[in-house]
């Protein structure tokens, strides 16, 4: 799985259109081994990332659970945290994103 598509669901505060629409980007440039398509293969590109982002969208509105939601910055700390652990403190890996 692409290292870069995070979990969307059960978040406080909610997923955001923006949120779901990178990951979109993410899973179209992972399978179709573009970072950026050609002319000729743009209009199909775009057409896949707004599909896979509208069934995503609907796959996150459609989702429920009992379970409390997860709190995004302890969920960045605890990535930061496997990330440092596995990579150590001076490896280029480790980012503010993550």
């Amino acid at each position: 799985m692409c290292r870069n598509i995070k979990p969307l669901f059960n978040f406080e505060p909610p997923v955001t259109d923006d949120e779901i629409y990178a990951a979109s980007l993410q899973f179209i440039r992972k399978i179709s081994g573009f970072q950026k398509p050609s002319k000729a293969n743009e209009q199909a590109f775009n057409q896949a990332v707004e599909e896979v982002a509208a069934a995503a969208k609907t796959l996150m509105n459609s989702l429920v659970t009992q379970a409390p939601p997860r709190n995004r910055e302890e969920e960045i700390e605890l990535a930061r945290l496997r990330n440092l652990k596995r990579f150590g403190p001076n490896n280029s890996q480790l980012s503010a994103s993550e």
